[in-house]
């Protein structure tokens, strides 16, 4: 749905417009991109405009509900048609003919291909491509794209030093790559200093979409063992997604005899509140950027356990902000989990560390200010 502009004509505009092209899935790169622009909505130097590709998911009533929520707080937001690659192409590029941004930041894969594809032919000043996952589907035929479109691109972004690493891998040129690592809202974990860890339910959450990324089911297995060596703590899995993978992680629930222990909640309206009321934050994942979940539960003041996997190498500090663990290993991340159920200390430790983390380097407003600069110089 094509929105008249309302801003002053090029020629006497005194702010960058900077247009942000992105899944209408509300993933973690739809996050991010919605954080940077309510932002830059406050920015004396940027106008952000947000641009979504439909899904499915989009049409449901709490995604309309928050596109509508956007808009109030003054967002110019629009939607183009996702049924496929080239009427979405076609749609952005006459929204940029309209619009007329000086920069085109296309979040996410397949979405930067896409929007990098409309903003040249719309003849877009300046493309910026924004990688947010360490692994994607990059066929031969789209990694060849992914190098055309490199050369017309001023900067390829990284969501975290593993992810720049993985662009120069497949062949991006390492002079136009940098790394601008995620952020989160930390107003919405303030209340998190006035619950330590000996005031929690000594339970463990993990919030992550049912997706193949994900790996809950080893975190499944792990309260399986936990409970052959006397533990037997409450699991709460917090996210949406897709229902195949829901439904095997339940029926590997009810297999292990883990039902009354293992709390589906599905989409939860309150994450904050749910990771600053339980002790323990694990992520169990085969494959990350930098995972947003993560640093909400760090600012939540949580003890977090990870999966060592690109992405979040290098966000937990294995024994001083949170413990890591090899991937899909049931027995490995057990054993984490057991060392903070069994030692609170080490708990609170980890948990503090870990929110004095968040809050020094994954704000929102730095990763603003990171981006800001980075847009302010091409």
């Amino acid at each position: 749905m094509l929105q008249p502009s309302l801003s002053a004509p090029d020629e006497r505009r005194s702010r960058r417009r900077v247009l942000h092209f992105v899944t209408g899935g509300f993933s973690g790169a739809t996050q991010v991109a919605i954080d940077l622009c309510l932002a830059q909505l406050h920015s004396a130097a940027i106008e952000p405009i947000l641009v979504l590709r439909r899904k499915r998911r989009t049409e449901n009533a709490t995604k309309l509900a928050r596109i509508a929520a956007l808009r109030e707080q003054g967002l110019q937001v629009h939607v183009v048609p996702g049924w496929a690659h080239l009427a979405t192409i076609w749609a952005l590029r006459r929204l940029c003919e309209q619009l007329r941004p000086d920069v085109l930041m296309a979040h996410g894969f397949p979405e930067h291909l896409l929007g990098r594809r409309a903003g040249r032919l719309a003849g877009v000043p300046v493309l910026v491509q924004v990688e947010h996952n360490s692994r994607e589907r990059y066929t031969p035929c789209k990694r060849a794209q992914a190098r055309r479109l490199s050369a017309a691109s001023a900067r390829l972004v990284g969501v975290s030093e593993g992810v720049r690493r993985r662009l120069v891998d497949l062949g991006m040129p390492a002079e136009k790559t940098m790394a601008i690592p995620n952020g989160i809202r930390l107003d919405r974990f303030a209340a998190a200093d006035e619950r330590p860890a000996d005031r929690r339910e000594p339970g463990i959450v993990m919030s992550a979409r049912f997706a193949r990324q994900k790996d809950p089911r080893t975190l499944v297995r792990a309260m399986a063992v936990l409970r052959e060596r006397g533990l037997r703590p409450p699991l709460y899995l917090a996210g949406g997604g897709k229902d195949a993978y829901r439904h095997g992680t339940e029926r590997l629930t009810r297999q292990l005899g883990l039902d009354g222990q293992v709390h589906f909640l599905g989409h939860h309206g309150d994450i904050p509140g749910l990771l600053m009321n339980q002790r323990i934050f694990v992520l169990s994942t085969h494959w990350e950027g930098m995972p947003l979940a993560l640093l909400e539960a760090m600012a939540a003041g949580c003890a977090c356990v990870a999966s060592l996997v690109p992405g979040v190498e290098g966000v937990l500090e294995d024994g001083r902000t949170g413990l890591l663990v090899p991937e899909a290993d049931p027995v490995a991340l057990a054993g984490a989990i057991e060392r903070l159920l069994r030692d609170p200390s080490l708990a609170a430790r980890l948990g503090a560390a870990a929110r004095a983390r968040a809050i020094e380097e994954h704000g929102v407003d730095l990763m603003m200010r990171r981006y800001e600069a980075m847009l302010l110089a091409l």
